[in-house]
């Protein structure tokens, strides 16, 4: 899978719903960052990360095998699980309301550790789905709010569930849109953000992630500017529900 991948875009294997034999079959294969988007699936499966490490450093072997592993977490995040999940995970995708960044902030300022978050945007034709809109991701850049324990990475959505290939790709370019507003807002790794814009305190932003496309869908996302795609079926077979 990953061969088929340009080296600038990174796959994350989606293993919510699998056992964790099988992500030790691809942590075996060479992978090393895995997706969950449930809090208590995730907890479980730091915890059997954990237990099985100290087997392996107990008989006696060495290196970072199974402390490289990089978790995600993909699934709609509620403030009252983020204790169950940012101790853990090395990018939240799925931050997809400023009440979300704000309870982020607040944990991350009761704790001391900054999380790196991907801000979720709507951009299918299902009104059902979570995210940012236009108008909500210009409110949230433009409030001058400092949110020193948030890193924000960039952005992430799902297209709309469908054969027709060109709303996909539509789809796709909406977020690509809402990454360059982000990205021209901010700027990557910006040093003095020009007048209007965040202040100095969120200078620590690195907005360079757009994380859209899954299996049935991923090419057109590459093709479409993606450099982070979410990859389960593919990788995993049919989930184990």
């Amino acid at each position: 899978m990953k061969g088929e991948l340009p080296a600038t875009v990174k796959l994350v294997a989606v293993s919510k719903f699998h056992p964790f034999e099988s992500i030790l079959e691809a942590y075996s294969a060479g992978q090393r960052i895995f997706a969950e988007s449930r809090p208590q699936e995730l907890a479980a499966k730091v915890a059997e990360a954990a237990r099985l490490r100290q087997e392996y450093l107990a008989a006696g072997g060495t290196g970072d095998y199974l402390n490289d592993i990089q978790w995600h977490f993909i699934g709609h995040l509620q403030t009252n699980k983020l204790k169950m999940v940012l101790p853990y995970v090395a990018l939240v995708q799925s931050v997809d309301s400023l009440h979300l960044v704000e309870a982020i902030e607040r944990w991350g300022n009761q704790n001391g550790k900054v999380t790196d978050i991907l801000l979720e945007c709507h951009v299918s034709s299902d009104q059902s789905k979570q995210g940012f809109s236009n108008e909500e991701l210009l409110d949230f850049l433009s409030s001058g709010t400092e949110y020193p324990h948030v890193h924000v990475r960039g952005v992430m959505g799902m297209a709309t569930l469908t054969d027709d290939e060109e709303v996909i790709r539509d789809d796709f370019r909406r977020l690509a849109e809402k990454f360059d507003l982000l990205h021209d807002w901010i700027g990557e790794s910006p040093n003095l953000p020009h007048a209007g814009q965040l202040e100095k305190e969120n200078s620590h932003w690195d907005v360079s992630e757009i994380s859209m496309g899954m299996s049935d869908d991923y090419h057109i996302a590459v093709e479409e500017g993606s450099t982070m795609v979410r990859i389960g079926s593919m990788i995993f077979g049919a989930r184990q529900y």
